[in-house]
């Protein structure tokens, strides 16, 4: 998943999908210690890709904060 595919996606989607690929390497993981997985680099793949969008999401949250930081202070003023 490119990191602009991760931009486009809305907050809840990208919620949605952090758990989605986290459930994907929880199943990689226990596949690779039952036996050898065809493709091992896909766990690398995937942690990078929860990594991905765990980022954009603090990315959002720290702007929502500013924001709000902003509003408030333009309201006592």
């Amino acid at each position: 998943m490119k990191n602009s595919e991760i931009v486009e996606l809305s907050t809840e989607d990208l919620v949605a999908k952090i758990e989605e690929e986290k459930a994907t390497l929880t199943k990689l993981k226990f596949a690779h210690a039952v036996s050898a997985i065809e493709n091992p680099n896909r766990i690398k793949q995937t942690r990078k890709n929860v990594a991905r969008l765990l980022t954009e999401l603090t990315k959002r949250r720290n702007a929502e904060k500013a924001a709000g930081a902003t509003a408030e202070t333009a309201a006592e003023a």
